[in-house]
């Protein structure tokens, strides 16, 4: 297919900063402070390494755009950075707000004079620059990819710290709270009417649930907030899809580009095939993990209840294509419901598979695992992506990669995970792309740097990029080929 798009990937808080005159600092996300918290470091929530060590994408993006020029790419997805644009609040600026009849958002009306007023609230050297990042990338001839929330967010809408502490307290409570909603949704549309000439495709977001799960359901694993709160965890979930649906009709209002959101589908596979509760176990894993934002945007089906009587609501149906961020599976088995909130909540992660294994060894179904302790499992990909695809709009492979300093398991990893891409087109599934995590190694969010994605490893003291050359030429001569 020669109008097959293959990329690389890279996230503002990953990549970013990094100068050596701390000139282009973001201190005013919910994740510098997170990393930063002395708490956090001593009790290993966190790694202790800062982000404004890392790899300089900031200064460097010229060097990094022709780096993946040369390895024949024909796109780049980036995010544009909420915290970077409007580092103070948005509230003061007014726009309409329409609710249904279960008091849910239905529409956002941002005005001209709404617009010119965020213009004046706007870091005007922070829009600039991303203004000459994305015109070099289209004078390179890339079809550029643009997400407006991976992960992040400004700490005026989330102090994880604060809301830590004091949940009931705090009024920066992230996705928990509905006026969060619509400062996004002025963000979208900002962005939309500044950058819009520049970007072919738009995503709202990146992984939504891993906000959920990692940060509300999950609090010892380094992901702010870092609390057990299952009511606050079903709160995230309705408030991003109406986020996303609302913001979806504010970029359109500026442009026809594509609008998607990026998933991180996980195909779950029952530990015993033969046990009907560990089927049962993989079954509601999929319909929480995978089902709930597919069925919601795609077919304006939504579980406002997560009790598995979702409703029909026609104005959160906004969704042109499907990212599949993918990396490995999960296998699971049965256990009784652990949240009052969250009935379908039935399932765990079998250790060794999947997330679960050790670094650098082997799974019980022996796959190597790589330095993240992540099994290598290419099927999985041609799984969650037909998945995604279950729902009649085209999916790109928005991430996929894998953590290996020594560059061991990646150009294998690379050739069989764009196998299952060409036996996905072979069976007429819609997958119209590919991009690679990562270009570069970057910040790898609790884990610092210790872990390593890149296709060009980066000295974090000179900031030179160095190639991982069986990696690098792998996936210049899987790109050269194509998959058909």
């Amino acid at each position: 297919m020669s109008n097959f798009i293959w990329g690389v990937v890279q996230s503002a808080f990953q990549f970013e900063m990094g100068d050596p005159l701390r000139r282009n600092i973001d201190a005013r996300s919910d994740w510098w402070h997170w990393v930063r918290d002395p708490f956090n470091i001593k009790n290993d929530l966190v790694s202790g390494d800062l982000p404004e060590e890392g790899i300089n994408n900031y200064e460097l993006y010229e060097i990094d755009h022709r780096l993946a020029k040369d390895l024949g790419l024909n796109a780049y997805q980036l995010t544009i950075e909420w915290s970077r644009i409007f580092p103070c609040p948005t509230w003061g600026v007014e726009v309409k707000v329409e609710r249904d009849s279960y008091g849910l958002i239905k529409r956002v009306k941002v005005p001209k004079e709404a617009l010119e007023e965020l213009d004046g609230l706007a870091n005007r050297r922070e829009v600039l620059h991303y203004l000459a990042v994305l015109k070099n990338l289209k004078k390179l001839g890339f079809t550029t990819f643009v997400t407006l929330n991976h992960q992040t967010l400004p700490v005026w809408v989330h102090d994880p710290l604060w809301t830590r502490s004091d949940f009931e307290g705090s009024r920066a409570r992230g996705w928990v709270d509905e006026r969060n909603i619509i400062e996004f949704v002025k963000f979208s549309a900002y962005s939309a009417w500044k950058f819009s000439e520049l970007v072919d495709f738009w995503a709202t977001f990146d992984e939504p649930m891993v906000t959920v799960e990692l940060g509300y359901l999950a609090p010892y694993v380094g992901w702010p907030p870092g609390i057990l709160n299952p009511k606050a965890a079903k709160k995230v979930i309705i408030n991003q899809m109406v986020a996303h649906a609302r913001a979806y009709d504010a970029i359109k209002e500026h442009t026809k580009a594509p609008v998607g959101i990026i998933l991180n589908i996980i195909p779950a596979y029952p530990l015993n095939p033969h046990d009907a509760r560990d089927v049962k176990a993989a079954e509601n894993y999929d319909y929480f993990h995978n089902r709930l934002f597919l069925e919601a945007l795609n077919r304006g089906r939504v579980d406002l209840e997560l009790d598995w009587n979702p409703v029909k609501i026609p104005h959160l149906e906004r969704n042109d294509w499907v990212g599949n961020n993918y990396y490995t599976r999960e296998v699971v088995k049965w256990t009784e419901p652990r949240f009052e909130e969250l009935p379908m909540v039935t399932f765990v992660g079998v250790e060794g598979y999947g997330y679960s294994g050790n670094p650098n060894g082997v799974s019980p179904d022996n796959n190597p695992t790589s330095d993240f302790g992540w099994e290598v499992y290419p099927k999985g990909l041609y799984d969650s992506t037909a998945e995604g695809a279950e729902y009649g709009r085209p999916v790109y492979i928005t991430e996929n990669g894998v953590a290996d300093s020594k560059d061991i398991l990646r150009p294998r990893y690379i050739i069989e995970h764009v196998e299952e891409v060409k036996r996905l087109l072979e069976n007429g599934i819609d997958v119209r792309g590919y991009f690679h995590w990562a270009l570069t190694d970057n910040y790898e969010w609790a884990m610092g740097f210790k872990i390593r994605f890149g296709l060009y490893e980066v000295d974090m003291i000179t900031k030179e990029r160095i190639p991982r050359r069986n990696s690098v030429e792998t996936y210049r001569k899987v790109v050269r080929e194509g998959v058909e």
